[in-house]
């Protein structure tokens, strides 16, 4: 084997190095994956019992190879339905990594033309209202990715924006405040959408359930979330995972055109806190 090396009677090429490598960094994405929830003890058990089946087969336990045999042929159909939630995160990760998409929009001809002349100032003007009167919101900005699966999960609008809409919509005694509003292309797509809430341990404890779901739908697109909360009235930002907390008015105008329209990110304003969450 070319480039192979010998340690004791075992023969290794850099193509086995190369394999191990690989497997090491899959398990570790998958571990990471997993902490944190019931299905890591779901898939250590499973691993349990798949090396369990292997030392009694190389016993030749023949009655109970036979019976795990049967278990283990059913295995991967098993897998995708009780990890289906985790399989759809780590593909939507794997498909947000290898998107060229949103590194594009730095080219004119890749922008949304409605996009671009978008107004922001409907939502600087009912955030900072909502937040004097207290009143939660989830307002989430889709950029290349068009956030479809999750404005299906809601009730579809299609309308133009507007500061009483907004508020109409994230009015207590709405039947669609509880949940997100999805933009896209300078319209209200949908409301009362579910958003995936993060399972990250990094998370502050200060952060309730809209912040949690604002977080997770940044890590798993490019979408850009705008929060208002309900416990303190602090209006934030999340993009990528990262949250900026408690924007003035003009700190938020200044991060949504940014965020939004700008190909390149500018540093934080003056003043602007900054909580940044690891992904």
């Amino acid at each position: 084997m070319i480039g192979s090396f010998s340690i004791g009677f075992l023969r290794i090429g850099w193509i086995d190095v190369v394999d191990v490598l690989l497997v090491t960094a899959l398990f570790y994405q998958l571990y990471k994956l997993l902490t944190g929830s019931v299905a890591l003890k779901v898939f250590l058990g499973f691993m349990s019992l798949y090396l369990f089946y292997l030392v009694v087969k190389a016993a030749g336990m023949e009655l109970l190879t036979s019976i795990l045999g049967q278990f283990m042929s059913v295995g991967v159909l098993a897998g995708i339905i009780l990890f289906q939630q985790e399989i759809r995160r780590f593909l939507l990760n794997v498909g947000k990594a290898t998107s060229f998409g949103s590194r594009l929009r730095v080219f004119p001809w890749r922008r949304e033309a409605g996009a671009d002349r978008m107004n922001v100032t409907p939502f600087i003007e009912a955030a900072k209202s909502l937040a004097g009167k207290q009143t939660g919101a989830l307002i989430a900005f889709s950029l290349a990715s068009d956030l479809k699966f999750f404005a299906d999960s809601g009730d579809l609008i299609d309308a133009a924006v507007s500061k009483r809409l907004l508020m109409s919509i994230f009015n207590k005694t709405s039947p669609l405040h509880d949940g997100a509003v999805i933009i896209t292309n300078g319209r209200i797509k949908a409301a009362r959408c579910i958003l995936p809430v993060s399972e990250n341990p990094d998370v502050p404890a200060s952060m309730g359930l809209r912040h949690r779901a604002a977080i997770g739908l940044t890590e798993v697109t490019d979408a850009v979330v705008l929060v208002v909360s309900e416990e303190t009235g602090q209006i934030s930002l999340v993009r990528g995972g990262e949250v900026f907390r408690n924007l003035a008015p003009a700190d938020l105008r200044a991060r949504l055109n940014e965020f939004l329209f700008d190909a390149e990110p500018k540093p934080a304003a003056a003043g602007t806190k900054a909580a940044e969450v690891a992904v």
